[in-house]
C-alpha cells in the first residue's frame, strides 16, 4: 500500500510537470516551425534557408542537443503567399504544436499578417527576411510586436548606404523601381528618405507586381527620365527582367538593389547582364573565410558546400535560436526563451546580433558588393 501511494505520488508530479509544459517540448525534444517559399519563382530563397537551419540543427543533436534536448524541425511551403503563410502560421501553432518559429520570409504583408497569429499566441519569431520598419516599431510589453525578433538590419540602413555611396559619386537623378508590396513600398520609402537627407527626390519610379514579371511600364516610366542610376527594390526575377529590358532599351543608367534580391539567384538568372549591378548586404561575406562566423558557416557546408547571402543570414538565425535556447535552462518554457532573447549579446565573430525588451532589431551591418566578371561578388 505504501509503495503504491509513493506510484500514484510520482505519477501526479509527472503528469503536472506534463500538464504545465509549453506546447512543443518534451524530455528528449524541442519543435520548431518555420514556414517559407519552397516552391515558386522564389522557393529557392526558402530551400536554402531550409537546408542550412537543418544543417545546423544536425550538428547539434549530434553533440547532445541543447540541455539534452535534440532540435526538430518542421516546415511548411507558403510560396511567398500570405494567406498560405498565415495559414502555415496557424497550423505550426495550433496542429504541430511547435514551440517557437525562425525563419519567415517577407515582410508586409506576409510576416506583418502572421505577426497577428504568433503575437497573440505568445510565441516567438526570430528572423525573416524582412527589412520593413513595420516590424521594427517600439516594443511593447503586450502587444504582438514583442514576439517578433529581427536578425538583419532594415531597408532604412540598407537604402541609406545605397544612397549615400550614389550621391558621393555626384548621381542625383536616381530613380527607384519597387515591387507592390510591403517589401518594395519599405525600399521606396526608405529611399525617398534618404534622397531627402541630400535634398533629392526619386526623378521617376516604376513598380511590378508581386510573382509577376511584368516590367514594361516601369521601363518605359524611368527611361524617359534618363536617370544616371535605378535603385531595384525587387526579388531576383523581376529584376532580371528589368535589367534586360532598361539594356535592350541602351539605358546604361547604374543599377543598384537590395539584399533580398537573392545574390546567387540573381547572378544565374542573368549571366553575363548582372556584371556592374551593385547589392547590398546585411551579413558578412561568405566566402571570407578570415571572419570566424563565415568559417563556421563554410565548415557547416563542407567543402562541397554551395555558399550563398541566404544561407548565411538562415545560420544567424539559427545561432540565435540555439543560444538563447541555451541560455534558458533544462527546465524550458516560452517566457524563459523570451527572457534569454531579450538578453542577447551575441558575437557569432564578426556578426554581432543584441536585443533588449525594448529592441528588437538585432543588427544594423550593412555593406555593398558589386557583381564583378564572371559573376563573381566582390566587396
Amino acid at each position: 500500500m505504501h509503495f503504491l501511494k509513493k506510484l500514484l505520488a510520482i505519477a501526479a508530479v509527472t503528469a503536472s510537470a506534463f500538464a504545465s509544459a509549453d506546447p512543443g517540448v518534451t524530455d528528449s525534444t524541442i519543435t520548431l516551425g518555420m514556414t517559407a517559399p519552397f516552391s515558386g519563382p522564389n522557393g529557392v530563397y526558402g530551400t536554402d534557408m531550409k537546408n542550412v537551419i537543418q544543417a545546423y540543427f544536425d550538428q547539434v543533436n549530434k553533440s547532445g542537443g541543447v540541455n539534452g534536448r535534440k532540435l526538430n524541425l518542421v516546415t511548411l511551403d507558403d510560396g511567398y503567399e500570405t494567406d498560405r503563410a498565415v495559414a502555415n502560421t496557424k497550423s505550426l501553432i495550433s496542429e504541430k504544436n511547435v514551440f517557437a518559429m525562425l525563419a519567415a520570409y517577407g515582410s508586409s504583408p506576409t510576416t506583418e499578417a502572421m505577426n497577428k497569429v504568433f503575437g497573440p499566441a505568445q510565441v516567438p519569431l526570430v528572423g525573416t527576411i524582412s527589412g520593413a520598419g513595420t516590424l521594427r516599431e517600439p516594443i511593447s510589453q503586450n502587444g504582438n510586436s514583442r514576439y517578433m525578433f529581427n536578425v538583419r538590419a532594415s531597408y532604412a540602413d540598407e537604402t541609406e548606404a545605397i544612397v549615400n555611396q550614389l550621391v558621393s559619386l555626384g548621381l542625383k537623378n536616381i530613380a527607384v523601381f519597387y515591387q507592390n508590396d510591403g517589401f518594395g513600398k519599405s525600399g521606396l520609402e526608405g529611399v525617398t528618405v534618404a534622397l531627402k537627407k541630400h535634398n533629392l527626390a526619386p526623378s521617376a519610379v516604376g513598380t511590378v507586381e508581386r510573382n509577376s514579371v511584368e516590367v514594361n511600364q516601369a521601363v518605359e516610366a524611368i527611361v524617359k527620365a534618363k536617370p544616371q542610376a535605378v535603385i531595384m527594390v525587387t526579388l531576383y526575377k523581376p529584376t532580371a527582367a528589368f535589367v534586360k529590358a532598361m539594356k535592350k532599351a541602351a539605358q546604361g543608367a547604374m543599377l543598384m538593389t537590395l539584399s533580398p534580391v537573392g545574390t546567387e539567384q540573381l547572378v544565374a538568372e542573368l549571366g553575363p547582364d548582372s556584371r556592374g549591378i551593385g547589392i547590398s548586404q546585411v551579413v558578412p561575406y561568405p566566402w571570407n573565410d578570415t571572419v570566424p562566423f563565415v568559417r563556421d558557416y563554410q565548415k557547416l557546408l563542407g567543402p562541397k558546400g554551395a555558399f550563398s547571402y541566404y544561407g548565411i543570414e538562415a545560420y544567424a538565425m539559427a545561432r540565435v535560436v540555439v543560444d538563447a535556447l541555451k541560455r534558458a535552462g533544462k527546465d524550458l518554457s516560452r517566457e524563459k526563451y523570451m527572457a534569454a532573447l531579450e538578453s542577447t549579446n551575441l558575437d557569432l565573430g564578426g556578426f554581432k546580433v543584441a536585443f533588449s525588451n525594448t529592441n528588437r532589431q538585432g543588427s544594423r551591418f550593412v555593406e555593398l558588393t558589386v557583381i564583378g566578371p564572371g559573376g563573381k561578388v566582390l566587396k
